[in-house]
């Protein structure tokens, strides 16, 4: 990368001399003004010391890097210069700091997230390294100190072997000077420890360097290294985390890593949950349209579940109240405050369920950039009425549409902010609205009001018959892809106001972890001490609605212990599909029952609801137990 792109020999000074920093930093100024890098000097000036008040630009070894993001400025660029007497007034990072050499950077504001800022970055990581600083300071021209911006870059040494490994993220607010240099000062204490520090900078270039799922899995420990939220932090849960600011690398980096280190050897790592597929675009690998597909429409339904909580209890509370103490009245009264929580529940449904499904599903595919077309798919598809499936299709088209315009229109150059900012929004927005109005969104709204229908009119041996489809579905695998396979087509038809297939789920959930209880703790000696320790938890699980307790038991014995619970889940599936049992609150457990709709109503409804998982456990444990007997007789005969 050419450093020497984002600054020119008219604007580098040697041997200056300063008395203040705001001295220095007009006369940077000046220069930037004087290269014509400006539209509006006094505007710019204002950028940097808005910038100036929010924290110390001194940073150490001599060096200050004041900068700002201004509208006046007319592409990105950095001026230089070296001071012959020290500022030694300049507020810095690292105490007793004095400035001997000054970058200012200057930032247009459309162009925060251009590719201009990895010029900049890449200085910040390079003015790190104490020999490239020297070689900057001791420059005799500006012709020389032009040349040695693109001179002695280190090279990572190869074939080292590390003690230990750390994955760090760094992140500040203007996403620019510190997150890199605090990556950078990172990497470099890390190189002179013995241990590999792997660095994520998530600063205004958004997510770069991005933790592979290897990385995550071989770490010993986390380093948070950010003034502001860390996205995505999850992918550390299993890691012993350090949390600091982003400024105390750059102070002390060798101190932040053993801090890290002595955390982890207290508290240890546990097993990394995450998959390769989830992070095979920063591995550099290309995931099959078929499984961006399903991840996209994963973590759409994974956004939309508590809106789907939240606004089913808050209906329910206000039906509940409106029954209990006989105010139906108020209930019905516009304005009066019962309706009002009545309307917030239904809209929470009505109006954001379908927006937020897309939106997320869009963002799965195209990042944020992605969030503005999708949610304006999911308004597209309540237009048109076209529900669920006309929702996931928007996110789809959203998400396609934003790749797409990126390789089409790449954002470079120095029209790069106002390609990002506005022609990936407004066009991705644009292909959203004909797809879904002139091409696809009414076919697909037909084809989701059909597919309503046919399960609006399923009664005796066909709800029976679905029912225990999704019975089989949801133990066969215990939360694996089958299992959320059923429970997205469950979400959806509940979001098209058909409960009874989320109620029959949520009974079903009990069955494999009643089954396994029952089995190995009634018939211990067919099952191994392992096996029993499991059974003694599940049945808890259970009641929370957690299907992953009887796992172990599985994996043991997968023919057997498959068969059995999805017979089972079969006919509890069966029964309340045939009772016509309907539920619009998902992730309750066991208060589900509570909750319940249609069918017999009240009481009534959750004796069904309950003992036809009873009994779906009791089919299974039987079935397991005379398996297992067969196997054990089988073996004692040998």
């Amino acid at each position: 990368m050419n450093l020497q792109k984002a600054t020119s020999r008219e604007l580098i000074s040697l041997g200056c001399e300063f008395s203040t920093k705001l001295e220095a930093i007009n006369y940077l100024v000046d220069k930037l003004d004087a290269a014509g890098k400006l539209s509006s000097r006094d505007e710019y000036y204002r950028a940097v010391l808005e910038r100036e008040s929010l924290s110390e630009t001194g940073i150490d070894m001599g060096m200050a890097v004041p900068h700002g993001k201004s509208k006046a400025v007319r592409e990105a660029a950095f001026a230089v210069a070296t001071v012959r007497t020290p500022i030694k007034n300049w507020e810095s990072i690292v105490p007793g700091n004095e400035v001997t050499i000054i970058f200012l950077l200057a930032i247009p504001e459309s162009e925060a997230k251009s590719t201009h800022l990895e010029l900049l970055s890449e200085l910040m990581t390079r003015v790190s390294n104490p020999d490239y600083l020297e070689r900057l300071k001791a420059s005799k021209t500006a012709e020389e100190l032009y040349r040695n911006l693109e001179g002695g870059t280190a090279e990572a040494e190869k074939n080292r072997t590390y003690a230990k490994t750390i994955v760090a993220v760094t992140a500040c607010p203007a996403g620019i000077a510190h997150t890199y240099m605090a990556a950078e000062a990172l990497v470099k204490g890390g190189e002179e420890l013995g241990v590999k520090v792997y660095v994520e900078k998530q600063g205004a270039n958004g997510v770069e360097d991005r933790h592979t799922a290897q990385m995550l899995r071989d770490a010993d420990a986390a380093v948070f290294a950010a003034d502001v939220a860390v996205k995505d932090s999850e992918r550390f849960d299993h890691l012993p985390v350090y949390k600091t600011k982003v400024a105390a690398p750059i102070k002390d980096a060798k101190g932040v890593i053993r801090g890290a280190l002595e955390k982890a050897g207290r508290e240890g790592k546990g097993d990394y949950a995450g998959t390769d597929a989830g992070n095979a675009a920063a591995a550099g690998e290309k995931a099959s349209v078929g499984s961006e597909i399903k991840q996209a429409v994963l973590t759409g339904v994974s956004y939309i579940i508590p809106i789907i909580v939240a606004g089913g209890m808050i209906n329910a509370f206000a039906v509940l109240i409106a029954q209990g103490f006989g105010l139906q009245e108020l209930y019905n009264m516009d304005n009066s405050w019962l309706w009002l929580f009545r309307k917030m529940g239904g809209n929470t449904l009505g109006t954001l369920m379908i927006p937020m499904l897309a939106a997320y599903m869009a963002y799965s595919l195209g990042d944020k950039t992605a969030l503005a077309p999708g949610f304006a798919a999911g308004i597209a598809a309540n237009l048109i009425n076209g529900g669920f499936l006309c929702g996931m299709l928007g996110g789809l088209v959203a998400g396609y549409a934003v790749r797409f315009l990126r390789k089409a229109v790449p954002a470079k150059g120095v029209f790069a902010g106002f390609v990002s900012f506005w022609v990936y929004p407004v066009f991705s927005t644009l292909i959203v609205g004909i797809v879904m109005f002139f091409l696809l969104g009414k076919p697909v709204a037909w084809l989701n009001q059909s597919l309503i229908g046919l399960l609006s009119a399923m009664s005796g041996s066909n709800a029976a018959l679905l029912g225990a489809i999704i019975g089989i579905m949801v133990s066969f695998d215990l939360g694996g892809p089958v299992n959320k396979a059923a429970y997205t087509f469950c979400v959806g038809a509940m979001a098209e106001g058909i409960l009874m297939p989320y109620a029959a789920f949520a009974s079903i959930k009990m069955v494999s972890a009643f089954a396994v209880t029952m089995s190995t703790l009634g018939f211990k000696k067919y099952f191994t001490k392992e096996e029993q320790e499991a059974g003694m938890s599940t049945w808890i699980l259970g009641l929370a609605g957690i299907t992953e307790g009887a796992i172990p038991v599985m994996m043991a014995d997968p023919v057997r212990v498959i068969f059995s619970l999805c017979a089972g889940s079969a006919v509890t599936g069966a029964i309340v599909a045939m009772c016509n049992i309907g539920l619009d609150v998902p992730g309750a457990g066991i208060f589900s029952m509570f909750l319940l709709k249609d069918g017999m109503g009240g009481m009534g409804n959750a004796l069904i609801w309950f003992f036809a998982a009873v009994l779906g456990a009791v089919i299974s444990t039987v079935i397991l137990v005379a398996l297992k007997k067969m196997k054990y007789d089988k073996s004692m005969r040998k």
